[in-house]
């Protein structure tokens, strides 16, 4: 069952130490969220949990998306982690807060194409 709903529906991937999973990340192309990203704690502040929330909108964008959309508890680490990577709280329903990250525009420079988060070489 889950593993049609991964395979089918997004991409996901995990972040290893040593040969332990620290933590995962899955996104959800059909509505354009992240749909889960988790790290033991014991591996927060390494910067792992923000190369896992990059590559997973990377993703997203790659795909066409031009807004990606996740949700939180309310007052948590999570909360301030999105916060702080500069996501921006759309909504709040009950205790949960919903955050969005509209897809980075390319901007040009002296006749160079730079595209913020892609690696894009200069031409």
């Amino acid at each position: 069952m889950y593993e049609d709903y991964l395979d089918l529906l997004g991409r996901g991937w995990v972040a290893e130490v040593d040969g332990t999973i620290a933590g995962f990340c899955y996104a959800n192309q059909t509505d354009s969220s992240i749909w889960a990203l988790f790290l033991a704690q014991k591996y927060e502040g390494q910067g792992l949990a923000k190369q896992l929330l990059d590559l997973a909108t990377a993703w997203l964008f790659g795909q066409g998306r031009e807004l990606v959309r996740l949700s939180t508890g309310m007052d948590t680490r999570a909360d301030r982690f999105y916060a702080a990577q500069g996501w921006t709280q759309e909504r709040v329903e009950g205790r949960d807060v919903f955050y969005l990250r509209a897809k980075p525009r390319a901007t040009s420079h002296a006749g160079k194409i730079v595209a913020p988060a892609t690696g894009a070489t200069p031409i």
